[in-house]
């Protein structure tokens, strides 16, 4: 009854706007947010009882100004007929409508700006799910246009967000805060690669403010250079799940192809479940981290989250390639890609939590896969958080952080250490950390030596790494099943990849992902599992007021 009662005020808020956002010529002019945070104030789950949504530090109406004369000639009635055709289709049948002379790369980006533009320009449903858009995106795409014929790589023209703390040429890599409003870098060695095999980097996506490791009072998806960003599941009612928060939105809502996340700890696996989508968090070494603003050198990963298998593993494929200036590489050839396959089940042996026998959408999955070849095994395993993570973790941050400012970051940067940026962000403590920064002020009381680092690390990954290789041994594993970003933790210190695929939705609409999870640097084994289970299953829907 509660539930209904929320609906229904939802519903008359969203009206309300709605109809003076296509009345006014300012849409903004008479729009107050204090209505949507009253609605969730009434929310059983006080983790979204925000106290903003829209932040001073946005850009507004300057994230599409420098396309509008370029859109001026892309009507409504264009976008509309392209929607079919546009709207949730996989890489693969964009290639071939754009082969086919259906579509060009041009116009597909044209499709997403004043996609990006309608709905963010919209009180009623605007997600915050983008910082900034690449002026250049046009012109990447005539060019792809030009030179389509010669190339043959999936990603080739595709339009692809980057999360903000993955670093381009031409647009600032703020990572959320507004310390880094002015941080011009260049292009991370992801986006290089990217750039190289002929994508089109559309924008940068907004996350949670220094992907999640900021203040322990933040809401997921808040940061100072994106505002709170919303889940189009379900706007005014789920958490996005971070801190590749708007990464997860986005491509939910259709705003690009794909987009590219970053992981410590759930920030990939968190969003794609909780935005009903695929999102793989590769083995910590597969993919460079080289200019990506960091929080741990030994966790941290890059990673794809997408609509569906094949698209992430595109997606993954064209960021791929040996880094010799990221330690944490090993030497991968350099062709080193995974594989989009079916008809990889038989035989494969899943481990499924005993703990969560009882779960309506685990026990499916795990019929479904046992039905079609697969072997299922039920596995015991408890895994409590280590004390010391959030200090490991911080105390990297420390470490870490400070090197990618004294080599990455762009001369405007007025910080240079955690310390620095502590000071910053209390001079305006109302705009810059309207939440505190208490993970922030507790970095900044931190004092271990490198050598207590290293032995630090090295006793929580073993300790990691010990627990579910052994799982995975005892029972003799290929992966291991679990729901969205329950075992996120111990999986990251343990440097076991883990893919998220949607599996469905609970009564209430919120979506539901299965994850599974492989020994270090067996991510084909999550692919072939996740694609066979994809196909079987065709369980993600488009958000019903994105569609």
């Amino acid at each position: 009854m509660k539930n209904s009662r929320l609906s229904c005020l939802l519903l008359l808020v969203c009206g309300f706007v709605s109809c003076y956002a296509h009345e006014d010529a300012d849409p903004w002019a008479n729009y107050d947010e204090a209505a949507d945070l009253a609605v969730l104030a009434q929310l059983e789950n006080e983790n979204m009882h925000y106290r903003l949504l829209r932040s001073p530090h946005q850009r507004g109406a300057a994230l599409w100004a420098k396309f509008e004369g370029e859109l001026a000639n892309f009507e409504a009635e264009q976008y509309e007929t392209l929607k079919p055709l546009v709207l949730g289709a996989p890489i693969a049948s964009l290639q071939a409508a754009i082969d086919a002379g259906e579509l060009s790369y041009e116009t597909l980006v044209k499709f997403y700006l004043y996609r990006i533009r309608e709905i963010e320009n919209d009180p009623a449903r605007y997600l915050n799910a983008v910082i900034s858009l690449n002026p250049a995106a046009l012109e990447q795409a005539r060019e792809r246009d030009a030179g389509h014929r010669e190339n043959h790589d999936p990603i080739f023209g595709m339009p692809i967000l980057l999360k903000d703390n993955v670093g381009m040429a031409g647009l600032p890599t703020t990572a959320g805060a507004y310390a880094l409003s002015g941080n011009e870098t260049d292009d991370a060695f992801i986006t290089d690669r990217l750039l190289q095999r002929g994508a089109v980097i559309l924008g940068k996506a907004n996350l949670s403010e220094w992907a999640y490791f900021f203040c322990r009072d933040c809401p997921s998806g808040w940061s100072a250079m994106g505002g709170q960003t919303l889940n189009p599941h379900g706007r005014l009612v789920f958490g996005t799940g971070g801190s590749s928060s708007g990464s997860g939105a986005a491509i939910a809502a259709d705003y690009a192809v794909a987009a590219v996340g970053s992981e410590t700890s759930g920030s990939i696996l968190s969003p794609a479940s909780a935005n009903s989508l695929v999102g793989l968090k590769p083995t910590t070494g597969s993919l460079s981290r080289s200019g990506v603003v960091p929080i741990s050198a030994s966790l941290d990963t890059t990673g794809p989250i997408a609509r569906n298998v094949a698209d992430a593993v595109t997606l993954f494929n064209g960021m791929t390639g040996y880094d010799e200036n990221d330690a944490a590489m090993p030497r991968l050839a350099e062709d080193y890609a995974l594989s989009y396959r079916l008809g990889e089940l038989a035989d494969k042996r899943l481990g499924m939590f005993e703990s969560m026998a009882e779960d309506e959408f685990y026990q499916q999955a795990g019929e479904i896969l046992a039905d079609n070849g697969a072997v299922t095994e039920p596995v015991s395993f408890v895994w409590e958080s280590p004390e010391q993570f959030n200090e490991f973790l911080g105390a990297e941050m420390v470490r870490d952080l400070a090197g990618y400012l004294e080599i990455f970051a762009g001369d405007e940067v007025v910080i240079a250490s955690i310390g620095e940026l502590q000071a910053f962000n209390l001079e305006d403590a109302a705009s810059r950390a309207p939440y505190g920064q208490s993970l922030v002020d507790m970095m900044a009381e931190l004092d271990y030596s490198a050598e207590e680092l290293e032995a630090l690390r090295a006793e929580l990954q073993s300790y990691a790494r010990l627990q579910m290789q052994n799982l995975f041994d005892q029972h003799d594993l290929d992966v291991l099943l679990s729901l969205n970003n329950f075992h996120a933790g111990v999986a990251a210190l343990a440097n076991f990849p883990a893919l998220t695929i949607p599996i469905g939705y609970r009564d209430n609409g919120r979506p539901v992902g299965l994850t599974l999870i492989a020994p270090s640097f067996r991510d084909q084994d999550l692919i072939d599992v996740g694609a066979e289970f994809e196909r079987l299953t065709q369980a993600r829907i488009t958000p019903t007021d994105y569609r």
